[in-house]
């Protein structure tokens, strides 16, 4: 279980790191935040000048995968090579600069980034620049061959000037870690982590919840237990957890093997050396997602997908699954991986449909964009 000694260390940052952004999104960014913003949009750094950052992580959608075709399908999204695909929908890639460097906290990991942690901020001190890096040299994203490469397209881009006077150091290594830390700088920025929620006019007073709205607030921080895990304001904790998400048949990594089993975490310990004593009690499980823009979308009728896999397609049917998957009689298929499901804050909770409703509504008073009334 959640200690309540690291929810309060965790809610402290989080609240340093909303006023951060708050102040940011007051203002004009600062110019690694817009080298960052050049980057993330720019399709030309990948092999065939097809694909961006923004391509899977467009902020019509909350930073997340665009395309409801492919989120009401597999959920994955194609690279710059035709038919070169991953295994996991896309994560947002807002509000997710207050990520610790990966570590073991003497009862579960915390930290790190991508679904299974693996930019752990071992090298650079910061999960949120080195994940940054990854997709541009993965084969299955944008696939381009090397660091050179990169910062051989960034060079040639129109903004090359604030590239060399903000990365000056000629170094292939330091350039490609400073692009790290400038897409990371942009997704701390009040550009894309905004805090302009209902829920965040709430807070301060400026919104007022529908009576529906606050009763799933309730039950979201007591019966249903979603504050275990999902812990304001970011509505992460940045652990991990294996939910028993039923696998996804639509999965281009299970139709190409319908023997894969997404490891998430354990997979990485496992790969990076630790020994099965460790990564074994962790297969299975992936990062916690931030709750925020859980429910934006360009129009009613777009789908998201949620769960790492992308199973779910819309919120009534996740909150149903935290609600009903050990109930008999369910009807939920298997887990994708058995072993280490979390059967003590889910599964079961006794909630109403009328229950799963409240929640709904409450998760789609985390949206950014809200108006307040004046």
């Amino acid at each position: 279980m959640r200690t309540k000694l690291y929810l309060a260390v965790l809610l402290a940052a989080a609240t340093i790191l909303a006023i951060a952004a708050v102040a940011s999104a007051q203002g004009s960014l600062t110019p690694q935040e817009e080298l960052g913003e050049n980057l993330f949009f720019d399709v030309n750094l990948s092999l065939n000048n097809n694909q961006s950052c923004a391509t899977c992580h467009s902020p019509s959608v909350g930073w997340t995968g665009p395309d409801s075709a492919i989120n009401a399908a597999g959920a994955v999204y194609e690279g710059s090579i035709p038919g070169a695909f991953g295994d996991r929908k896309p994560p947002s890639a807002a509000y997710a600069g207050d990520s610790p460097i990966l570590d073991f906290d003497g009862e579960m990991w915390v930290g790190g980034m991508f679904w299974d942690g693996r930019a752990t901020g071992w090298t650079l001190g910061d999960p949120l620049a080195e994940q940054a890096k990854g997709p541009f040299l993965n084969p299955k994203e944008q696939a381009i061959p090397d660091a050179a490469t990169l910062v051989a397209k960034v060079l040639a881009s129109d903004y090359a000037d604030d590239f060399i006077e903000l990365c000056p150091d000629p170094d292939i290594l330091e350039r490609y870690n400073c692009i790290g830390r400038a897409i990371a700088a942009y997704e701390r920025s009040g550009e894309v982590s905004m805090f302009t929620s209902k829920y965040d006019y709430w807070l301060k007073g400026r919104a007022r919840f529908t009576g529906q709205e606050i009763w799933g607030m309730t039950l979201f921080r007591g019966k249903a237990q979603c504050a275990a895990c999902h812990v304001e304001p970011l509505f992460t904790d940045f652990t991990y957890d294996n939910l028993g998400v039923p696998k996804n048949p639509l999965n281009p990594a299970t139709i190409a093997d319908p023997t894969f089993a997404d490891p998430g975490l354990g997979g990485f310990l496992m790969h990076s050396g630790f020994p099965e004593d460790v990564y074994g009690v962790e297969w299975g499980k992936h990062k916690v997602p931030t709750l925020r823009n859980v429910d934006l979308r360009p129009f009613n009728s777009f789908t998201k997908a949620y769960s790492h896999n992308g199973y779910f397609k819309s919120l009534e049917e996740i909150v149903h699954f935290y609600n009903t998957r050990d109930v008999p009689g369910a009807g939920w298929p298997a887990p994708e991986v058995s072993a280490n499901v979390n059967t003590t804050e889910m599964g079961n909770l006794g909630l109403n449909h009328g229950e799963e409703l409240a929640i709904v509504a409450f998760l789609k008073t985390l949206s950014d964009g809200f108006v307040p009334k004046k």
